[in-house]
């Protein structure tokens, strides 16, 4: 049973295609020319948004090798030690914004150095399942429609995660 349960489960994505290009050809659609045009379409948004994309990735870079972030964590520590949040997840919550991939690797080090069952690591655990990159979606979604006021989005965005945090040191202590 467990194996006929695994080949399904790898066999999903596949089937998906299948019943797209079936349903595509039942209902009498060019399904290889649609499916040409969409790709063309992906490359002119990509287009479109690298110069964005290019501009947040260099600014997260300069900010981690100029030391900022650890200038900031440490400004910060006293005001987080009070509201109850481990200053050993500083750097994520910091990065988290910015960058998945950098808050994936610093997630990783959180775990391989606290463990998953520890406060740390539960608190981290919960602020990477429940927090946003907001800063790279913001560039990637405002940029590829060409929005340049976001309004009250990064406001919206930031009381968010700002919440989620919250929620997972309250949730991780009771």
């Amino acid at each position: 049973m467990k194996d006929i349960f695994q080949y399904l489960l790898s066999s999903i994505i596949p089937l998906i295609i299948v019943f797209i290009v079936v349903y595509g050809i039942i209902k009498k659609v060019k399904v290889y020319e649609v499916f040409v045009e969409g790709a063309k379409d992906g490359i002119k948004i990509c287009v479109k948004i690298f110069p964005s994309l290019l501009a947040i990735l260099i600014g997260i870079r300069i900010f981690r090798d100029s030391k900022m972030l650890e200038y900031l964590i440490n400004f910060l520590n006293p005001l987080v030690y009070r509201m109850g949040i481990p200053p050993e997840v500083m750097p994520l919550i910091l990065i988290k914004p910015l960058s998945g991939s950098g808050a994936l690797g610093i997630f990783t080090d959180i775990i391989k150095q606290y463990g998953p069952d520890t406060v740390i690591g539960l608190i981290a655990s919960i602020i990477m399942g429940s927090t946003e990159t907001i800063f790279y979606t913001l560039t990637v979604y405002y940029g590829s429609v060409k929005v340049k006021k976001i309004r009250h989005t990064l406001l919206a965005a930031i009381t968010a995660d700002i919440v989620a945090i919250l929620m997972a040191v309250t949730l991780v202590n009771l």
